[in-house]
C-alpha cells in the first residue's frame, strides 16, 4: 500500500489518502474489534501509528531481511497487526499498573519467535523493557531428564508436560510481577545442541527489569480436559497405549495451571491447519539436507511430531482456547502461506453468535 511507504518515510498523507487507509483498517469486523478499530477512533490511530513507523520500521525490516523466508515486505503486517497489538499489550500493562505477562501459544512454525522479536524492538521504542521467556527456557537440566527417562520411558523427548521446572517459572513470574525495585531477574537459558540434541540448561541471563514478558511455547495456557474426552480422540492417538499417554499428560497438566495463573493475557497464533506444522518442519529439514547441513528424514519428523500431538493434540487443546469464550484473548490465524489472517476474541464471536 503506497500509502504505507509514504509514512514509512516519515511524508504526510493527503485527507483521501487517510480516509482510504482508515477503511482499510476497518475493513475485517473481527480484526477491527479486537484492536477496538471504530470509526470514530480510526483517525485518532492513523496518527499515533504513523508517528511510530518510521522509527520501528527499519529495524524491523532489518530482521526481516536476515531472519524471515517469507519474501513479502513485512510493512502492512506490521501496521495491520503488530503495531496495534503492541499499543494493546502496552495499554493493558498501563491499567495493571505492574509488569504485565502475556501468554502466547503457538505450534512450530507459528511464528512466535517472529511476532517477539517485532513486539520487542516496537515496545523499545514506546519505552517499555520486554523480557522475552520460552517454556523451553523452563526446561528441566538434562540430569534431570535423565532421570525422568528412567522413571517413564515414554518421556524419550524433552517437551512433554513433565519435563518442565513449573516451580521455577513461578518464581521467575512472581519476581517480575512483584516489581521490587533494583532487583534483578535471572532468567533460565536452554541450549539445545547439548548433549548431542538432547539440550540442557545453558545458564541465567540477569535481567535488570521488565515491564512486560512476553511468554510462549507451544502449549502455554492449555487447559486440562474431562477424562471422558480421551474416550474418543483424534489420530495419531490410535493404540490403547496411545490413549493412556494421552490421558497422562492430561494430568501432568494440572501442575500448570499455577503458572497459567501468573499470565494477564494470553492470545493463540493459530494455524489454520494444525497439519501445517509438520509440512512446514519437513520443508525446513530438507532445506537443511539440501544446503549439505545435518536434517531429519520425514518418516524421523512423522515420528517427532506425532510424539507431541500424542501428548497434548491440537483438536484437543488448542481449539477449545480459539473457539470458546473463556478461552485465549486475542486470536491470530496463521495461513498456508505464513500471512497472518482472521484476527479475532473468542468472547466476542461467541457473544455474536449467541
Amino acid at each position: 500500500m503506497d500509502s504505507l511507504e509514504q509514512l514509512a518515510q516519515g511524508k504526510a498523507l493527503t485527507e483521501h489518502q487517510v480516509a482510504e487507509l482508515g477503511q482499510w483498517m476497518l475493513s475485517e469486523p473481527n480484526r477491527a474489534a479486537a484492536f477496538g478499530l471504530t470509526p470514530t477512533s480510526v483517525d485518532a490511530t492513523i496518527h499515533k501509528f504513523a508517528q511510530l513507523l518510521p522509527r520501528v520500521y527499519p529495524q524491523v525490516e532489518q530482521f526481516w531481511c536476515q531472519d524471515c523466508q517469507i519474501p513479502t515486505s513485512p510493512l502492512q503486517t506490521l501496521w495491520r497487526v503488530w503495531m496495534p497489538l503492541a499499543y494493546q499489550i502496552a495499554e493493558a500493562r498501563e491499567k495493571l499498573n505492574r509488569p504485565l505477562i502475556q501468554g502466547i501459544l503457538g505450534m512450530q512454525g507459528a511464528g512466535k519467535t517472529t511476532l517477539t522479536t517485532v513486539l520487542r524492538i516496537i515496545f523499545e521504542q514506546l519505552g517499555y523493557q520486554c523480557c522475552c521467556l520460552s517454556i523451553d527456557d523452563l526446561y528441566k537440566t538434562y540430569a534431570e531428564r535423565q532421570q525422568l527417562q528412567a522413571e517413564d520411558s515414554r518421556l524419550k523427548w524433552r517437551g512433554p508436560p513433565g519435563t518442565h521446572d513449573v516451580n521455577l517459572g513461578i518464581q521467575i513470574l512472581d519476581q517480575v510481577r512483584a516489581n521490587e525495585a533494583n532487583t534483578p531477574i535471572q532468567v533460565p537459558r536452554f541450549d539445545k545442541s547439548a548433549f548431542g540434541g538432547q539440550g540442557d540448561r545453558s545458564g541465567f541471563e540477569t535481567i535488570p527489569t521488565a515491564d512486560i514478558v512476553l511468554f510462549e511455547g507451544w502449549f502455554v495456557g492449555a487447559q486440562p480436559l474431562q477424562p471422558q474426552v480421551f474416550e474418543q480422540v483424534p489420530s495419531p492417538i490410535d493404540t490403547p497405549a496411545d490413549r493412556q499417554f494421552a490421558a497422562e499428560m492430561n494430568q501432568r497438566l494440572q501442575a500448570y495451571l499455577p503458572l497459567w495463573d501468573r499470565l494477564d493475557r494470553l492470545m493463540v497464533l493459530n494455524l489454520a491447519d494444525y497439519q501445517l506444522s509438520k509440512r512446514w518442519r519437513k520443508e525446513a529439514e530438507q532445506k537443511a539436507i539440501a544446503a549439505g547441513n545435518a536434517g531429519m528424514s520425514d518418516a524421523e519428523i512423522d515420528e517427532f511430531v506425532d510424539y507431541f500431538w500424542k501428548a497434548l493434540h491440537p483438536e484437543l487443546f488448542v481449539k477449545p482456547l480459539t473457539t470458546q469464550p473463556n478461552g485465549a484473548d486475542l486470536v491470530i490465524t496463521v495461513n498456508a502461506d505464513h500471512a497472518l489472517g482472521n484476527i479475532y476474541q473468542p468472547a466476542r464471536i461467541s457473544d455474536a453468535l449467541s
